[in-house]
């Protein structure tokens, strides 16, 4: 059986309390993460939640400010990991790939935000690291719209991209935990 955890990246309040910096879809991005959260603990998969923080006490994500905090709506437990990072890549000077080592993890479940930023940095350094059986859920991430691109075309191209690549990319009620 392969080990598996659950990895939830930025799903921070700022992203849902806010109008202007609304995630695309996110009231479902919500309930589909709470889906994958209760599949995860239903065989015992360890839930795993990565938080943003910046060093300026003036930024949104400065540790203790409202929007800093992980989304309250969020099927947390006190006992789920969760490992701060200070920039795009979750693996970077963070516990994080010591503690997959140590929990002997061989596939990383991803959900969470931004599409094109934390995510896709964070899932294409875990492939380079050598989880290469990864799981990118696909109706459990989400982003912004941008000066370039609508957050649609953002989460369908970086889904093209990383499919069969950097992860296999599956709506929740496909993704099966404990297998």
């Amino acid at each position: 059986m392969t080990k598996q955890a659950l990895i939830i990246i930025d799903m921070q309040e700022i992203f849902f309390n806010s109008e202007e910096n609304a995630l695309y879809e996110r009231n479902s991005l919500i309930k589909q993460t709470n889906t994958l959260i209760e599949k995860a603990r239903a065989e015992q998969v360890p839930v795993v939640f990565i938080q943003h923080c910046e060093e300026h006490p003036d930024d949104e994500f400065y540790p203790g400010k409202p929007d800093w905090e992980i989304c309250h709506q969020l099927k947390r437990l006190p006992e789920d990991v969760v490992f701060r990072k200070t920039r795009w890549d979750s693996f970077y000077r963070t516990g994080l790939l010591d503690w997959l080592r140590r929990n002997e993890i061989e596939q990383i479940v991803f959900a969470g935000a931004q599409t094109e930023f934390c995510l896709d940095t964070t899932l294409r350094n875990a492939y380079s690291i050598g989880y290469q059986q990864n799981i990118l859920a696909k109706d459990a991430h989400s982003t912004l719209d941008s000066e370039v691109l609508s957050a649609e075309q953002i989460i369908r191209h970086h889904e093209y991209v990383w499919n069969g690549r950097f992860a296999n990319v599956q709506p929740v009620e496909q993704i099966t935990f404990g297998r």
